[in-house]
């Protein structure tokens, strides 16, 4: 089969990264390996020109993305992010990571992903408002409730969600609050929602510690990325007994051997937008945050983290990927000769897309739930996942990570298989 010509992944690139997970997970799907081919090549990628006029009367041209790597299993469901390294191969790994993470948490959804190459901080509120409408107005012609749904992801929130709901409820000349999620709650978002990826993050910590006889009272917990997922998953692990004893973010890193008070911590994040400079703690150079001693290590920031230079020096148990893609393949490989278990993101972080499920299901019947049931419904439904994967992952004698893509895909290839080939 002939390479995807608008791309050049490298082995430890998003795409390259992805493409080995699929070659690993090909020698156990049975007779469904005659359909592989279509996770390896997304179904639609749009590339869409965002021009705007700043607030000093120029002209700016931003480049934006929707990719839909699969449709096959229901509607595309996925993030947007904005950050001036978004790139074509980047949201094309992105989707396909949610293609996984909806099928191994059993959601009816494909994947799917988009973004922006832009620095938020660069823009005024007003010109965050002109692109987002903009950007929707391009991607229009594909999003929709029963099309694909689009969500928060890095640098964006609520507020853009809000924009985007509105842009498309305009367009289509009818109020539609399920063409996205994660919106505030006074235009149909859910409770729990802006919680619940940290949240997922640590109730599968919590899963995974149990089964590795890892106690939660006074495990190490060390956390990169201290935004939305990080912050919540460090704050919910300290409320159990743990310790966070080192943080990373944009900002610095800080360590505290005895465990951050995390209230004194999270004022400091609100107040100055980051760790650093908290009086609570030690400030360590970036790169010896991978070598702090830990039971357990949240990558929660950004993709490609644990290279294979970062694993042979890491000194921790088990790793519970917060983030999408943080640990290359080849990070992986020496993850997995040196013992230390790795919790995959399409599992961990699957708490924020079971929500926005909640959400969407909300949104069509206009009848809301509360929080608690929330709560209750996302952990049965994360655990279960979770203790399939597990079960799959001993029954091969394979990674997690390698269990997760079998469960995943074998669930994608069997509805591409039931569906047939149109026309």
């Amino acid at each position: 089969m002939s390479n995807l010509s608008f791309v050049a992944p490298t082995r430890n690139s998003p795409w390259g990264t992805y493409l080995s997970q699929i070659d690993a997970v090909e020698p156990y799907l049975g007779h469904l390996a005659r359909w592989v081919e279509t996770l390896r090549r997304p179904k639609r990628a749009l590339i869409v020109d965002v021009p705007i006029e700043l607030d000093n009367g120029t002209i700016a041209h931003y480049e934006g993305y929707r990719v839909q790597h699969s449709l096959t299993r229901g509607p595309g469901k996925g993030g947007v992010r904005y950050h001036p390294d978004v790139t074509l191969e980047e949201v094309m790994a992105l989707s396909a990571w949610m293609t996984i993470k909806n099928a191994a948490v059993n959601l009816p959804y494909g994947g799917a992903k988009g973004g922006i190459r832009l620095d938020p901080k660069q823009l005024s509120q007003k010109e965050l408002e002109k692109v987002t409408r903009r950007y929707t107005s391009e991607i229009g012609i594909i999003i929709g409730p029963q099309q694909d749904i689009p969500a928060p992801d890095v640098n964006t929130n609520g507020q853009i969600m809000a924009w985007m709901m509105d842009t498309y409820s305009m367009n289509v000349g009818a109020t539609a609050t399920g063409v996205v999620t994660g919106k505030p709650i006074a235009l149909g978002g859910s409770l729990g929602r802006v919680q619940a990826t940290g949240r997922g993050v640590f109730v599968i910590g919590r899963e995974a510690m149990r089964r590795l006889g890892i106690e939660m009272e006074g495990a190490r917990i060390a956390v990169q990325g201290f935004g939305n997922v990080g912050s919540i998953a460090a704050k919910l692990f300290a409320a159990s007994g743990a310790r966070i004893v080192c943080v990373q973010d944009h900002t610095g890193t800080i360590l505290n051997e005895r465990g951050f008070d995390m209230q004194n911590l999270l004022d400091h994040v609100a107040k100055t937008g980051g760790v650093g400079g908290f009086s609570g703690g030690d400030k360590i150079a970036n790169e010896d945050f991978w070598k702090v001693k830990s039971d357990v290590l949240i990558p929660a920031a950004l993709e490609g983290q644990i290279s294979k230079e970062r694993a042979e020096g890491l000194q921790t148990r088990l790793v519970l990927e917060g983030a999408n893609g943080p640990t290359t393949p080849d990070g992986d490989a020496v993850l997995a000769d040196r013992g230390i278990v790795v919790v995959p993101d399409v599992i961990a972080n699957s708490g924020g897309v079971t929500v926005s499920y909640f959400e969407w299901v909300q949104d069509f019947s206009s009848f809301f739930w509360t929080e608690d049931e929330i709560n209750v419904r996302l952990d049965k439904i994360i655990t279960g996942a979770f203790k399939h994967i597990w079960e799959v992952s001993e029954q091969h004698r394979i990674s997690l990570r390698t269990a997760a893509f079998v469960v995943a895909c074998t669930r994608v290839l069997e509805a591409r298989e039931e569906r047939g080939l149109y026309p």
